[in-house]
């Protein structure tokens, strides 16, 4: 038995009988009786589910986190399932071990992007792991390095001029402020203030029913507040909503002016990247603009938006430099 405190705190308990290795991680330290007592129900569970075909496992795993995972979650991990192979979902845990489990990775990433590739192996080992097999990590495609696309002040501009007077107006003006679309279409009016502060607690997403659900943010640090310029607010005000509609006709509109205006096409979600780059340059730190935003880490800053319409104009310069 051995119990090894992580980095973050919790502790990893692992135990090895009858040549299997058991591991499973607590949030506080326990005692050799509490840990003893856990791996013997983890190997309980083991001796049980055995025998258990995948697709009843993946069933299962999902039904015990029901109240935790959101619905476009488990709306995603469905679509994962009807898209493995048959005889893979047949296969028993005791069969399963790391050649199959590759050999089902290949045979996914055809055609596939490494993305989702990777979140369907997320989700085959983490169903394998609830069930106490634990596996080495399988070998992956290598991830496609991709600069975000961001629109330009002007390209900006010109879109929202278009939109003006229309029931799109605000949603594509909260998008220039870094709202997710999921953020814009879960606001109604009482989440304005009279000072013209906007509180953004709740963000709206389509699950495994196909319907559309209102549930909580993305991420704790994704509720927060923001203060709109004053035209913005009395728009809303009166109008008397934020965006009423189905959030994909928020895209459809936007891709149907951008074609007006022959501006290559990019998504809503584009108009976040623009805020972030936008913030970045002119001298905002990142705190706060992970606060404005919404970000619970300064990761994708980092690595994605981080001066990035900087570095076009230097690209630029470069380019004019040697013609």
């Amino acid at each position: 038995m051995n119990i090894t405190k992580l980095p973050s705190g919790s502790y990893r308990i692992r135990h090895m009988k009858n040549g299997v290795s058991y591991s499973l991680t607590i949030d506080h330290k326990p005692t050799k009786t509490e840990a003893y007592k856990l791996i013997a129900e983890r190997v309980e569970m083991h001796t049980i589910s055995a025998d258990m075909p995948f697709k009843r496992a993946c069933d299962l795993y999902i039904d015990s986190k029901s109240n935790v995972l959101s619905p476009s979650s488990i709306r995603g991990y469905k679509s994962i399932i009807k898209a493995i192979n048959p005889n893979f979902m047949n296969m028993r845990l005791s069969s399963i071990d790391l050649p199959s489990v590759q050999a089902e990775i290949n045979s996914y990433s055809i055609g596939r992007k490494p993305k989702s590739v990777g979140n369907m192996s997320g989700f085959i080992m983490g169903v394998l792991k609830f069930y106490g097999l634990h596996l080495n990590s399988p070998k992956l495609p290598q991830k496609e390095k991709k600069e975000p696309y961001i629109p330009t002040p002007e390209e900006v501009q010109a879109i929202i001029d278009e939109f003006r007077g229309t029931k799109y107006e605000a949603a594509i003006r909260l998008a220039e402020r870094g709202l997710r679309r999921s953020e814009i279409c879960a606001l109604t009016i009482e989440d304005l203030s009279d000072d013209n502060v906007l509180s953004i607690n709740k963000a709206i997403v389509q699950g495994s029913d196909e319907k559309w659900h209102v549930k909580a943010t993305k991420t704790t640090e994704s509720t927060r507040q923001i203060i709109l310029q004053d035209d913005l607010a009395n728009l809303i005000r009166k109008q008397g909503y934020i965006y009423k509609g189905y959030p994909s006709a928020i895209n459809t509109q936007l891709h149907s002016v951008q074609k007006k205006l022959g501006i290559e096409p990019f998504s809503l979600h584009k108009m976040r990247h623009y805020c972030v780059s936008r913030l970045l340059d002119k001298g905002f730190s990142t705190k706060q603009v992970m606060s404005e935003v919404g970000y619970s880490t300064d990761y994708v800053m980092k690595s994605t938006y981080s001066h990035a319409m900087n570095m076009v104009q230097a690209r630029k310069a470069i380019a004019d430099l040697f013609s």
